[in-house]
């Protein structure tokens, strides 16, 4: 039997993609020595097999820094990636207590078992529904645009320009993004910059292809949130940066 990573993503049905942005595998973790987790701006809800074949469900919160993976039990996790506007309208809860960290919940949240970590599409289509019966019949349209503008920018948008083109306050904007995610809007966009970064230099383009001041500034930011330089995360020796094993998956 292999002992490599075997790792799988699967997007949602557009019907859920203001909340949901994908649903992942991850087999063989325990395996994994070194890895480095970097931030993503998602909102992970992890359904873990341990080695000693226990089932554990843990809502994380975001990632603001580089850390290295922690020893880990956990032989198999399947994962549910969230959208911010599903802390609102679907989790019905904050995580901002918990940024860099993490909130175990009962083992039972949702129905889920042990059980359904057997087959992933299976999982994948479980989730899908159980989400599908949450959904709010309506929801703030000013929220909905607001991420809308985030994510289509890749952060590269200012807290004024948003205020105007979603008819929300910056005090508003910004308080709401304190108390949901426990982060500044501010913060929130470098990570999606740093995000959307993570492709070109994938690709071994390793000069800003984004809106930084120069190429100083491109390095300082990477190193913030990566722990290395660009041409470091190119070479991603070891598979370290697990986020890497998304880009360019069939």
């Amino acid at each position: 039997m292999s002992n490599e990573l075997v790792y799988r993503f699967i997007k949602p049905e557009k019907t859920l993609a203001d909340f949901v942005y994908g649903y992942s595998s991850l087999q063989n973790l325990s395996t994994f020595k070194e890895g480095v987790i970097i931030p993503n701006g998602k909102i992970d809800l992890l359904f873990c097999k341990t080695t000693d074949n226990r089932f554990q469900i843990v809502l994380m919160g975001l990632e603001t820094q580089p850390k290295s993976m922690p020893e880990t039990e956990f032989s198999t996790f399947f994962a549910i990636s969230f959208n911010p506007l599903a802390l609102e309208y679907i989790l019905h809860q904050s995580i901002a207590e918990f940024v860099n960290g993490g909130k175990e919940l009962p083992d039972n949240f949702w129905d889920f078992s042990m059980e359904d970590l057997n087959d992933f599409e299976q999982f994948c289509e479980k989730a899908s529904q159980k989400i599908k019966s949450l959904l709010p019949e309506e929801i703030d349209e000013r929220k909905r645009k607001l991420f809308e503008l985030i994510f289509s920018t890749h952060g590269e948008i200012t807290v004024k320009d948003l205020s105007e083109q979603v008819f929300w306050s910056e005090r508003q904007i910004n308080r709401y993004f304190n108390k949901q995610l426990g982060i500044s809007l501010k913060y929130y966009c470098k990570i999606l910059r740093f995000q959307a970064s993570l492709h070109h230099i994938k690709d071994g383009n390793l000069f800003p292809q984004l809106n930084f001041t120069d190429q100083s500034h491109f390095i300082k930011e990477i190193k913030k949130l990566s722990g290395v330089s660009p041409k470091e995360l190119f070479k991603n020796q070891n598979d370290r940066f697990l986020q890497f094993l998304v880009y360019h998956t069939p």
